[in-house]
């Protein structure tokens, strides 16, 4: 029941902060709120991603070559600042990925 209660409480408070931009469209920000969030894309990128690739097993760090992810993410950014192709960034890293897990055994396949 308190996992429930919880999940309720975090809906309706998501609900609300959405919903205050459209119930309240005359609201501005000033400009320094507005330059501080153009910097929540990737800080919210960088948390959902970041402790995968830096503990993949969720308890320990993996800063070695032997982590797929790892070395799989800095690739994707290579490939991401010097083509600017998101498409290609995403493909080129999945495959660097999947190399890297089939060379180090890690695949069960």
């Amino acid at each position: 029941m308190e996992i429930w209660l919880l999940m309720l409480g975090m809906a309706l408070i998501t609900f609300t902060l959405r919903y205050s931009l459209f119930a309240l469209p005359n609201l501005r920000f000033s400009p320094l709120m507005r330059q501080a969030m153009h910097y929540v894309p990737t800080a919210v990128l960088s948390a959902i991603v970041l402790p995968g690739m830096l503990l993949p097993d969720g308890q320990h760090w993996a800063l070695a070559w032997d982590n797929a992810y790892l070395v799989a993410g800095i690739a994707a950014i290579v490939i991401a600042a010097w083509t600017r192709h998101l498409l290609l960034t995403i493909a080129g890293s999945l495959l660097v990925f999947f190399l890297l897990r089939w060379s180090f055994g890690q695949l069960p396949i």
